[in-house]
């Protein structure tokens, strides 16, 4: 069961990502936000709940960033860009 929720996570991660490499999303979107937020919240905890800390600290920042730009968006304000 474990295997398949980190799948699960992967996936809400991996298909933002492609999909906005393809052109055909916004690293900067609502939708690319949320699915990378929910992915990274979920593989954050199975991180925790193993004591892969490694692991936990890269999903847990992923989680946190995402968060703080997809609140910065819903607040009218455009995540800040690396140009």
């Amino acid at each position: 069961m474990e295997q398949a929720v980190q799948i699960f996570g992967s996936i809400l991660i991996l298909i933002p990502f492609a999909l906005a490499q393809w052109g055909r999303i916004s690293a900067r979107s609502k939708p690319y936000l949320l699915l990378n937020l929910c992915g990274s919240a979920i593989l954050a905890v199975l991180a925790a709940l193993t004591s892969q800390w490694g692991f936990l600290l890269l999903e847990g920042v992923w989680a946190i960033v995402s968060a703080h730009s997809l609140v910065a968006l819903v607040r009218g304000r455009e995540p800040r860009a690396t140009h």
